[in-house]
This record gives structure tokens, C-alpha cells and sequence, in this order.
């Protein structure tokens, strides 16, 4: 089936308590690419949401009392399955999602990254001894895993957004439980797999998948079970969560939505700006949460600048992700898809100019052509919402401190990037901006080591790095008295 070499990775029930659990109805996955069905999964439902939950609760006292290091030999047990089998769930990964083979390749690795990353971390949760004020105290601060974790992931990245979460709690003691996109589920399955052939006992790891995302989100956030709930996609989604995670008063952390600038100053490489551009744009489709979204452009290199993007766009190569040599794959439904048609025929009738592409491909419905939109201004639709598809605006700007207002100017901060020399000017913008995350000469930022997460209403809280463990620990605190009699 679809040349995956192990069979077994392919998995269409939830995988609840170490078992999978089927279900009397079933939803499809289709690629993107093609409209074809990929597989019949199993529709979960509240109930088995609230199965996973109590075994994840009841496996959380024995995964939490176990040595940190014995849980990292676990982990990197999960980590070596996974980079083992990186083809196979490359495969997997492309045939739901859509993106090109060698980007999904990428992911995997950088997946499980986070896995490796926090095997290690996790045997540094440090506490702390406090000088007393008074001689007859001790007072000692030590870190305990928080408890069950429930998370929501999106369709964009399958695998990276599932580990990112779950490396750093099971790494700190904790138990998870996450619903995947039902448009995404079987990297989620397959990581599932490969994580009960690492040894990570029954209970400690379960992937819910389900179509009702309204009752099982329910579940997820309101259990009085679940310790903390992380959440990554869309702001307005997850301003609903929060409000139903403060029934409980759960731990939260979000990674939302952004509306990333990419500022090109007068003194920029104007060809390393290009190649950063085209990456931080174009990378998925333009279906990232970091994505370029608003391209300013200082006038003194407007022209020069916009000449060689567009070259470069018209030359990047768009189909089934498959194939060999495919830069830009499918977005992930024609829904989408016309959702990037409007806003940029708004911005069009707004007064913006269609420079390069600018409407479906002829690979398929799901496809759209690599966009570049000139004379753009910040109050046009393509310039205030996010974009999520492979659509460029390009804004110019005269000063530095026009374009960091205008680039503020957003209830986003995720991440934002920028090209320039003079040194003086770098500190000065890296400091202005209102972004968790910021690129500076560079478009690819993410990274296990670096703390990823936003500001603003693009989310609290940090994932990957030293960082990354903080959200799934209680700090608790012992004082200790009678030590001087």
C-alpha cells in the first residue's frame, strides 16, 4: 500500500489504554493531492475520549514514580523507531497532508527531535535549597510533573505539533492524551505505534480520533482528570478553549495564529533575502503558523528586490508531493483554497496588483498557484488576515520606524523576520518588534533547542528548549522545620 515498507504503521483505530479501540463508524482520509481515499479510520466519540482520559490518569502514577532516566532510555527508544522508520512515515505523512515528500522527511526528523531533545531535558529538572530566615528552617523547592495532559493538534505539521507536546510531558512525568486533525490522523496512529514497540507502557501515550470535535474538545478541556491542556491552531479556536479549560482551571499553554512580517531593508542581501523569503513564504504551501504573511520592502531596493521574488516564485515547481522534485504541494482542501481566492480578489478590487499567479492550479482543485501581490497596503484583506496558502504581499515602506509600526500593528506576535547589515539597526529592530520569535538574516527559526512560542494573541507559553519542560511541572515548595533541635 502506497510503497510503505512496514504495513503494521498503518493504523485506523484510536489507540486507547495500549489498545486499539475501533468504532462502529468510520470517516475517510483523503490526499489532498489526488481527492483519493487513503484510509477508513474509526470515528471515535466522547465516550472513548473519556476512556483515554481515565487511562491516562490511571497510568500516571506509575509513569510519574519512575526514574527520569529510565523514562529517557523509553523516549529514546521512541526516538530510534522513529528515525528508522522516517521513510515510511515521510509517506504517510505526504499521502494525508499533502507537502512534498522531502519536506515531510524533514519533519519527522525534526519531530523527533523534540523526542531526543527532551529524553535528555528530562533528567535535568532541577529544584532548589532557599537560605531560611530563620535557623530552625529549611526551605527546599522541588518540581513535580503537573499530571495528565490532553492536547488538540492541527493538520500542518501531523507529527512535529503531536511531539513538540507530547516528548516534553512524558519527559516530566506526565500522561497524554491528544486528538489529531481527523484530516491528519494516520501520523499520529503511527507515532502510537512505534511508541508501544518503544516499551512506553499502555496508558501513558493515547491518540483519540474523532470527527465530533466539539464533544471530544469538551472532554479535553473540562475533565476534572486532565491537569493541563496545550493546544496549537488557530487564535479564535483557542480563545474558545481557554474559556472551557477555566471551568477547571487547567494549566493552558497555545501556540495560535500569526501574521508574520518579513521586513527587507535598504541594506539587506538582496539575493539572501530572496532565498529567505521563498522558504519562510512558500514552505507547505504557505500552511504554516510562521509563514511569511506581509512582505515590506524599503523603496531604495522595492524594484530590485520584487524583480528577482517573482522570478524566483514563477520557478518553483507545483504538484502531487509524491513526486520527485515538487516544491509546493496541494493545500489541504478546496475550502481552503477558496478561502485564499477571496482574500486576494478583496485585495485586488482594493487596488493591489496581480503580479505573479493568482488563481487555481492546473494540478488539481486543491492546488493554487504561487501568488505575488504588488502595491499592497497594510489595511488591505491580504495584508490584515492570515493567509495560510502561497500568496505574497509586498508593501513598501520608506523608514525604519514606519515599517516596525506597521509591522506591529497586528494582534499577532509569533514570528516576525528581517534582513540587514548595519548592526546598530539590527539590535534596534530585534528589540521594537512584538514577536516571541524573531529571524534575523535567517527564515528558518525553528528549532528543538530554541524556546517556539508567541506573544499577543498568538498564544502563551513555550515549546521545545530548556524551556519546554516548564508547562508540564508544578513548582512545590517544602519548608522544613525543627532542624536545630
Amino acid at each position: 500500500m502506497y510503497k510503505i515498507k512496514d504495513q503494521a504503521l498503518i493504523k485506523t483505530c484510536s489507540y486507547i489504554a495500549g489498545n486499539w479501540q475501533s468504532s462502529q463508524t468510520s470517516f475517510d482520509v483523503l490526499n489532498p493531492a489526488t481527492g483519493e481515499t487513503v484510509a477508513q479510520v474509526s470515528d471515535a466519540s466522547v465516550e472513548e475520549a473519556t476512556l483515554a482520559v481515565a487511562a491516562a490518569n490511571k497510568a500516571f502514577k506509575a509513569w510519574s514514580a519512575l526514574p527520569a532516566h529510565e523514562r529517557a532510555k523509553l523516549l529514546r527508544n521512541w526516538f530510534n523507531l522513529m528515525m528508522e522508520h522516517q521513510d515510511d512515515l515521510a509517506r504517510i505523512l505526504t499521502l494525508e497532508q499533502g507537502k512534498p515528500l522531502a519536506e515531510a522527511k524533514g519533519e519527522i526528523a525534526y519531530g523527533a527531535g523534540f523526542i531526543e531533545w527532551f529524553a535528555e531535558e528530562g533528567k535535568r529538572v532541577y529544584g532548589d535549597t532557599i537560605p531560611s530566615l530563620s535557623p530552625n528552617q529549611k526551605v527546599i523547592v522541588t518540581k513535580q510533573a503537573v499530571g495528565v495532559v490532553a492536547s488538540i493538534t492541527p493538520w500542518n505539521f501531523p507529527n512535529a505539533m503531536i511531539t513538540r507536546k507530547a516528548a516534553a510531558a512524558l519527559a516530566a512525568g506526565c500522561t497524554f492524551v491528544v486528538r489529531p486533525a481527523t484530516q491528519t490522523p494516520l501520523s499520529a496512529l503511527a507515532m502510537a505505534e512505534l511508541a508501544e514497540r518503544a516499551g512506553i507502557p499502555a496508558g501513558v501515550f493515547n491518540v483519540v480520533v474523532g470527527e465530533d470535535a466539539v464533544g471530544i474538545g469538551q472532554v479535553l478541556t473540562t475533565h476534572p482528570d486532565i491537569a493541563k491542556f496545550t493546544f496549537t491552531g488557530s487564535t479564535a479556536v483557542g480563545k474558545i478553549l481557554i474559556k472551557q479549560c477555566a471551568s477547571t482551571v487547567k494549566k493552558v499553554s497555545m501556540e495560535l495564529g500569526g501574521n508574520a512580517p518579513f521586513i527587507v531593508f535598504n541594506d539587506a542581501d538582496i539575493d539572501e533575502a530572496v532565498k529567505g523569503a521563498i522558504i519562510s513564504k512558500y514552505r507547505n504551501a504557505g500552511q504554516t503558523c510562521v509563514c511569511t504573511n506581509r512582505i515590506f520592502v524599503q523603496k531604495e531596493v522595492l524594484a530590485s528586490f520584487t524583480e528577482r521574488f517573482a522570478v524566483a516564485v514563477k520557478n518553483l515547481q507545483v504538484g502531487n508531493g509524491i513526486e520527485d522534485d515538487i516544491q509546493i504541494g496541494p493545500m489541504i482542501s478546496s475550502t481552503a483554497v477558496d478561502g485564499v481566492i477571496k482574500l486576494v480578489d478583496d485585495s485586488i478590487s482594493q487596488g493591489a496588483i496581480l503580479h505573479t499567479g493568482g488563481n487555481r492550479h492546473h494540478a488539481g482543485s486543491h492546488f493554487y498557484q504561487p501568488t505575488v501581490l504588488t502595491n499592497v497596503t497594510p489595511d488591505m484583506s491580504v495584508a490584515r488576515n492570515e493567509i495560510f496558502g502561497p500568496v505574497s504581499p509586498i508593501i513598501s515602506f520608506d523608514s525604519e520606524d514606519e515599517v516596525i509600526a506597521m509591522a506591529n500593528n497586528t494582534e499577532y506576535g509569533l514570528a516576525a523576520y528581517f534582513y540587514a547589515r548595519d548592526i546598530g539597526r539590527v539590535w534596534r529592530v530585534a528589540q521594537a518588534l512584538e514577536y516571541g520569535m524573531i529571524g534575523i538574516n535567517e527564515s528558518i527559526i525553528s528549532n528543538v533547542a530554541a524556546p517556539f512560542g508567541g506573544v499577543k494573541q498568538s498564544g502563551s507559553g513555550r515549546e521545545g528548549s530548556k524551556y519546554g519542560l516548564d508547562d508540564y511541572l508544578e513548582i512545590k515548595y517544602l519548608c522544613m522545620g525543627g532542624i536545630s533541635q
